[in-house]
């Protein structure tokens, strides 16, 4: 698809640049061609160098490179969809560039390396279990779940955003939403709570924001199916650093063994504004 040089912002024609009295500058000649083949180039090189080389090179490389018709196409290439076509992001750069790094910073969020990487908070009555589930999970990759005992058991991750690639400038600046989601469940045959606590922190982990919801609750010969919990912060203002993420449960009946909630494929996400 073509894109004119007006559609792209470019700098005036080549031809108006070269007549008698008009001084042309030495960057227009640098790549005298349509600006879409200019375009088509920049969508085959890998991004990174499209932003901190190519654009740097001259005026007319910057507003291609910075251009939207480029990251909109790009997003088109690599298949980065908007959830509602209704709702486009101001910036396509940043939504192409928050797609592609997008992933769970949260390790073994599903008991694959036992308790790896989790930090055990409270490990009340016979402490975590790791099992396979009782019930099949939305995710059919999802294989295991952790499950709580007959007092409570908390297990936390702290997330370092900067160690994760999103500089503290980057944070400040867009503030991107960042998404969390767990998937809880009962056993059918015993009562149980689930709790889960995530705050977005500061560099001298001060909370910025907490999502705290209400403990929740199930009766004993309930359906024993997998439920999600779900929230995005949003415009949480600057200074956010890190994100600990807690939550577990116990079972309401003090049974010995593993008889409480059952938690898995945890998951913290840095993600666009339009695709929550």
């Amino acid at each position: 698809m073509k894109r004119s040089a007006e559609t792209m912002g470019a700098a005036q024609s080549r031809d108006s640049a070269s007549q008698p009295g008009v001084a042309s500058e030495p960057e227009d000649d640098f790549f005298p061609f349509p600006l879409e083949i200019l375009e088509e180039i920049f969508l085959n090189l890998p991004p990174i160098q499209v932003v901190h080389i190519c654009r740097l090179v001259c005026h007319r490389w910057k507003e291609v490179s910075d251009s939207e018709s480029l990251w909109r196409e790009r997003c088109r290439r690599e298949r980065y969809r908007l959830r509602d076509a209704s709702k486009m992001p101001d910036d396509w750069r940043l939504f192409y560039f928050l797609c592609k790094k997008r992933r769970n910073l949260l390790k073994n969020p599903s008991g694959e390396h036992k308790m790896k990487n989790w930090q055990i908070i409270e490990r009340g009555g016979d402490n975590w279990r790791i099992e396979g589930l009782m019930v099949p999970h939305p995710n059919e990759a999802v294989q295991n779940n952790f499950v709580t005992s007959y007092q409570m058991c908390k297990k936390s991750q702290l997330i370092d955003l900067a160690a994760e690639g999103y500089s503290p400038l980057f944070m400040d600046h867009f503030q991107p939403d960042i998404r969390i989601s767990d998937w809880y469940a009962p056993r059918y045959d015993c009562g149980s709570e689930y709790e889960i606590h995530v705050e977005l922190l500061t560099q001298k982990k001060k909370p910025v924001k907490t999502f705290a919801p209400e403990t929740v609750s199930f009766e004993q010969w309930n359906d024993q199916k997998w439920n999600q919990m779900t929230h995005a912060f949003q415009n949480y203002g600057p200074g956010v650093r890190y994100v600990r993420f807690t939550h577990g449960g116990k079972d309401t009946q003090f049974w010995a063994g593993w008889y409480g909630i059952r938690v898995t494929d945890s998951c913290v996400e840095v993600c666009p504004a339009v695709d929550t």
